[in-house]
């Protein structure tokens, strides 16, 4: 399984094909689906370009999405930076009135415990969101650790060589820890080809996109998210990346 993240921080600057408004990731949802996206991860925006968790935000990106590719799950990020930012953001979440399928949480925040429970208890699937094995670790001290719906193994490094041993170092955290989950494993930027091409060699599901990653395995720029995630799919793990 293969998701597709469309935005993320990224502003047009970074790319002129990252979606903002509420059509643009509608469209970009259907064109990454076309090319073989089974699932959604999206950072949605206010009017002035600014990623929110608000309500008034969150409904129609979401809505938009969901009526371009129905039954495609989608989540968002409940990352700390994002508006309202800090432990203002669990009354944004609790106010939503239309739900994302999941959310990702960043385990290396101070809250993310409690944006967890939050998340749980109120039906929203979790992805956990971890980057080296201490996450890990805080992961599995949460009680409801179990009920996540993934581990989302999210690898920032940007030497390849480094992110592979960061990768591996968390792979084989979680199963000292005898966290179960399903796992989805990204890299990022210039160490994204590496971190696919290691997940892909082990079966995991992995994630690509205009949030991940804005180069082919070859160099060249994609041209938009669907051509992201048609390089990620067809790239051979045993090629040199």
């Amino acid at each position: 399984m293969i998701q597709a993240a469309l935005n993320g921080g990224r502003s047009r600057r970074f790319h002129p094909a990252v979606p903002c408004t509420p059509a643009e990731l509608a469209r970009a949802a259907a064109a990454a689906v076309e090319a073989g996206a089974a699932c959604l991860h999206i950072h949605p925006r206010d009017a002035a370009d600014r990623e929110s968790l608000d309500p008034a935000v969150i409904a129609p990106a979401l809505e938009a999405v969901r009526r371009a590719v129905p039954g495609t799950p989608v989540g968002v990020s409940t990352g700390r930076w994002i508006a309202p930012g800090g432990e203002a953001r669990h009354d944004a979440i609790r106010r939503w009135t239309v739900l994302p399928d999941y959310v990702s949480v960043n385990l290396i925040e101070p809250d993310s415990a409690e944006v967890i429970s939050l998340a749980l208890a109120g039906g929203i699937g979790v992805e956990a969101g971890v980057w080296s094995p201490a996450d890990v670790d805080r992961l599995a001290a949460h009680k409801d650790a179990g009920r996540c719906l993934r581990l989302l193994m999210e690898i920032n490094e940007q030497d390849p060589a480094d992110a592979i041993a960061v990768f591996e170092a968390t792979l084989a955290r979680a199963d000292q820890r005898g966290i179960r989950l399903p796992i989805l494993a990204h890299g990022l930027d210039a160490g994204f080809w590496a971190v696919h091409a290691a997940a892909m060699a082990r079966g995991l599901d992995t994630r690509a996109g205009l949030e991940d990653c804005a180069f082919r395995p070859t160099g060249a720029v994609a041209r938009d998210n669907a051509d992201a995630i048609a390089a990620a799919l067809t790239f051979r793990h045993d090629r040199p990346s």
